[in-house]
């Protein structure tokens, strides 16, 4: 369902299908912010999109940032952190799509409050049917 391009021994995922991943939650917010797009849900924000640098912020819990940085730090960066959250930065040409849909999910779902995240399926769930 998801296509991937291959960049050396990385895939790439293209912005659309980041939008893709994106849409498909409730109640998400673009707002439109010069050199980016952000993204929220319910007035908490999510995400981040930087088109010139095909990359992504997105929020995560401090264990996941660091995790994720450690493990493969040519993919992953640490943006910043704010209170018990990491945000980082992704680059959509080092990552697959099932990860950076899980990813994204992750992100809304710890801004989204409970009764919209009973109503979204894991779109990477989804994604693998």
């Amino acid at each position: 369902m998801w296509a991937t391009t291959s960049v050396g021994d990385a895939v790439a995922v293209s912005s659309d299908q980041f939008f893709r991943v994106v849409d498909a939650l409730v109640d998400v917010q673009r707002a439109e912010g010069g050199d980016y797009s952000s993204f929220s849900v319910r007035g908490k924000r999510f995400g981040y999109y930087w088109p010139r640098t095909q990359t992504v912020g997105l929020k995560q819990l401090l264990s996941e940032q660091q995790a994720l940085v450690a493990e493969r730090p040519d993919v992953f960066e640490e943006q910043f952190t704010s209170g018990g959250f990491g945000w980082v930065v992704v680059q959509l040409a080092g990552i697959e799509a099932d990860e950076l849909a899980e990813l994204v999910f992750e992100a809304w779902r710890l801004s989204a409050p409970e009764d919209l995240i009973a109503q979204v399926p894991d779109p990477a769930r989804q994604a693998r049917r």
